[in-house]
């Protein structure tokens, strides 16, 4: 291993970009820590602290938007507002037709759609970071007027009612806005001259630095009553067993996201003169997990809506309410809220099925598929160029999309099932599975991909092989 990394670093082309991309990483980095002015970050931790619940939620959102949302930084709102961009433009593109055109026209129409994407990301940096902070302005006045609590704000933003001042306010939506926008051109100097997709370093990135306080975490848990011990609420055993759950859950994330199925196809001949061509035996390669870790982050973001209404509702509940609303949103609380109930893990488990299918069909079309393959030539033997090769690339997709969404969903409930049974925090459990530990995988693999093109393009070994 030593000898392939001193090969990697022998390409001077190669060296630079991986610098490149080590220090475009280290600055987002350096934004992680640097709070917005007239945060108190100590009172912060105290609100987050005494209530759990708001804190759980703020984790969850931060392993997508690869940043810390329960720290108010310049980076606040972390890449996220550009991924729902993206994803918006790209599900469009598939119903409004003016889009659709301009996804046709190669690189001018592309140009175009991302910056129909940066401006749309602008907007909706606005959007959350207004919502983010009038969250954290109401936890900021309960906790003011609250018995002892210290505000997460300093005096001189916030008035003798508890609200963050309106100048403070719109300084604040600014620079995290201001945040967001500078991410985004981070992660397109990566993709341009660094290497890796920029915006899933940015999210790997955030994922892992979050990872030490997690394990750190986990060993003072084991050793909370003096060392480590068999037995107890959290003993060695404990330990072992999820060290073990994360390598096995690694695994399966690489043979997953690895895994594909291959179909066998034959070209046809040709004879030009007195030669012939084609007439080879090839595969196409179907991947199983053909939709990656987008019907995670979708059903998630989803459920985090009705997550943060009923949260709302309860906090605000008036005690003269009827009795039919206070029981709808003491229920709707309970489902939703950090219980994480039966009925919660059955609608997370329906959503990425649907997702898996849904993204499926937008990034897979079996007729152009199909097409294709007419056009070089090339048939899946026992189906008919066109249409019955279509509908049997369609039928194969449903199949194998069916297994990804199953292990998906498996993936996705860990974290519960550690978080129920062993009485472990969600968002340590989440590092020992679910999305955190998928993203940062796939990730990885994509990078190891991307070097070992740079190799094997120069005649070296790949960086999987012996």
């Amino acid at each position: 291993m030593i000898e392939k990394i001193r090969t990697m670093f022998s390409i001077t082309e190669l060296r630079k970009k991986i610098l490149l991309t080590i220090g475009l990483l280290a600055v987002y980095r350096l934004g992680w820590n640097i709070f917005l002015p007239m945060v108190d970050s100590q009172g912060m931790q105290s609100a987050l602290t005494s209530n759990a619940g708001f804190g759980d939620l703020l984790n969850q959102v931060a392993v997508f938007s690869g940043t810390q949302l329960d720290q108010m930084t310049i980076f606040g709102l972390g890449i996220m507002p550009y991924i729902s961009a993206s994803i918006i433009f790209q599900l469009l593109a598939t119903v409004y037709e003016p889009l659709e055109k301009l996804q046709k026209e190669g690189e001018a129409g592309r140009k175009k759609i991302n910056e129909y994407t940066r401006y749309a990301t602008i907007l909706i940096c606005i959007i959350q970071s207004m919502a983010y902070l009038s969250m954290l302005n109401a936890q900021a006045g309960s906790q003011m007027l609250s018995n002892g609590y210290q505000t997460m704000f300093l005096s001189s933003c916030v008035t003798e009612q508890g609200h963050l001042t309106f100048a403070w306010y719109w300084l604040a939506i600014l620079i995290m806005t201001t945040g967001t926008a500078f991410l985004m051109w981070l992660g397109e100097q990566i993709d341009e001259y660094g290497i890796g997709n920029g915006i899933s370093l940015l999210i790997m990135a955030g994922i892992l630095a979050r990872a030490p306080g997690a394990v750190m975490q986990l060993i003072k848990s084991a050793t909370s009553d003096g060392g480590f011990k068999m037995g107890g609420q959290f003993g060695i055993e404990t330990l072992l067993f999820l060290c073990l759950l994360f390598f096995v859950v690694v695994l399966a994330v690489v043979f997953v996201t690895k895994g594909q199925r291959r179909i066998p196809t034959q070209s046809a001949k040709h004879v030009r003169g007195r030669q012939v061509f084609g007439g080879n035996r090839q595969y196409l390669p179907l991947r199983v997990n053909q939709a990656g870790v987008m019907p995670i982050i979708f059903a998630s973001s989803l459920l985090l809506f009705p997550q943060f209404i009923f949260a709302y509702l309860a906090g605000n509940l008036a005690s003269d309410a009827p009795q039919w609303w206070i029981g709808f949103v003491r229920g709707g609380n309970d489902i939703f809220g950090g219980s994480r109930s039966f009925w919660y893990v059955i609608m997370y488990v329906a959503l990425i099925y649907f997702f898996c299918y849904f993204w499926t069909a937008v990034t897979f079309n079996p007729k152009d598929m199909a097409e294709n393959l007419k056009n070089h030539g090339t048939f899946i033997q026992g189906y008919r160029p066109g249409s019955s090769t279509a509908n049997y690339l369609e039928k194969v997709m449903l199949r194998i999309t069916y297994v990804g969404a199953s292990f998906l969903a498996i993936i996705a409930i860990v974290p519960m099932l550690i978080t129920n049974s062993l009485n472990v925090n969600y968002s340590l459990a989440s590092f020992f599975g679910g999305t955190s530990l998928l993203i940062a995988v796939s990730v990885i693999l994509d990078l190891v991909d991307k070097i070992d093109a740079h190799l094997i393009m120069r005649n070296y070994k790949s960086l999987l092989e012996n």
